[in-house]
């Protein structure tokens, strides 16, 4: 209960301008209660299948990302400062990391993601950096340490690695940045403002297999979609063209299927939603709670390549995996 209150307390601050974007992204506005929207996959949203909470002796605590493999599945365990692994049984294997600012330490470890070799990607908000780590959790290096040590990337938030490109999304620059293997910087995409290809707080990343790139604008309460070389096409918010009040709040994670179906997160209202192709929404899940299929402000999504939806619920402290 105490940790409960912890989290209403913050969730109070406003959604306000980039200059304010701790306020935005780290602390949430007030929550809103919609109470439980689906548990009957209705039009082919995903049913509740089990969850992840750490162990006794390590317990999550503000999980806000995650990423799978086949044979693991890593969770930034943010207040904790550390990544947690669990196998796909669900099983606590190991975690790495600790507070620090040194080699393989966090300050605020927030999205993370893995390549095809199983290296793992962890943007750290407030080292303002990226750390990459071997499958078993060893520090390896920092990727694209130049961009960090110019402060082009200060503040990274979500991270995805698609098609041998790393897609980051840093809150502070209000910008978008896509790199290739070795770190060089291909893309930067947007500014700060509310105008097409602009940003507010940018969160969710990803790419589909047309080389869009869908960009969650959080503090502007949209998705933007841009072509492969950064020209804005179009605004997804749940209405026709994106130009009507938006249906998401405070949107965070974001991810695509193998229907091409896209689930983003809104974070407010404890709601995941589904979009079609053309950007029209399909199906909702979730609502205001703490059973099974219930969410209080998730954050983080991830889709695998079996279609498994992982989403972090970061007030009741636990991964949910539907499918």
């Amino acid at each position: 209960m105490k940790r409960r209150n912890v989290y209403i307390g913050m969730a109070l601050i406003a959604i306000a301008t980039a200059a304010v974007f701790t306020f935005i992204f780290l602390n949430q506005t007030k929550a809103v209660d919609t109470g439980l929207v689906n548990v009957l996959n209705p039009n082919g949203a995903p049913k509740y299948n089990h969850q992840l909470t750490g162990d006794f002796d390590k317990p999550l605590d503000k999980p806000m990302d995650v990423a799978a493999t086949n044979s693991f599945t890593y969770v930034t365990d943010t207040n904790n400062k550390r990544v947690l692994t669990f196998d796909v049984g669900g099983n606590l294997l190991f975690s790495f990391g600790e507070d620090g600012s040194d080699k393989g330490k966090f300050k605020f470890p927030y999205g993370i993601a893995v390549d095809d070799k199983g290296r793992v990607f962890v943007a750290d908000l407030y080292n303002g950096n990226i750390s990459i780590f071997d499958e078993k959790g060893k520090f390896i290096d920092y990727f694209a340490p130049q961009a960090s040590k110019d402060k082009k990337v200060s503040a990274p938030a979500a991270i995805r690695v698609i098609d041998k490109k790393v897609y980051v999304t840093d809150i502070k620059a209000n910008k978008a940045f896509v790199f290739d293997m070795r770190g060089k910087l291909l893309l930067e995409i947007g500014k700060p403002g509310s105008k097409d290809g602009e940003f507010n707080a940018p969160n969710g990343i990803t790419a589909d297999d047309e080389g869009k790139i869908y960009v969650v604008d959080t503090g502007n309460q949209r998705v933007q979609v841009f072509d492969k070389t950064g020209k804005f096409l179009k605004i997804i918010n749940g209405t026709a063209n994106g130009k009507g009040e938006s249906i998401l709040v405070n949107p965070r994670g974001i991810d695509i299927d193998s229907r091409g179906i896209m689930y983003v997160v809104s974070n407010l209202t404890h709601v995941v939603y589904g979009f079609d192709k053309d950007g029209k929404k399909i199906f909702e899940f979730g609502g205001m709670g703490e059973q099974n299929g219930q969410f209080y402000l998730p954050n983080g999504l991830f889709i695998d390549k079996e279609d498994n939806v992982f989403i972090t619920d970061t007030v009741n402290i636990r991964v949910q995996v539907f499918n």
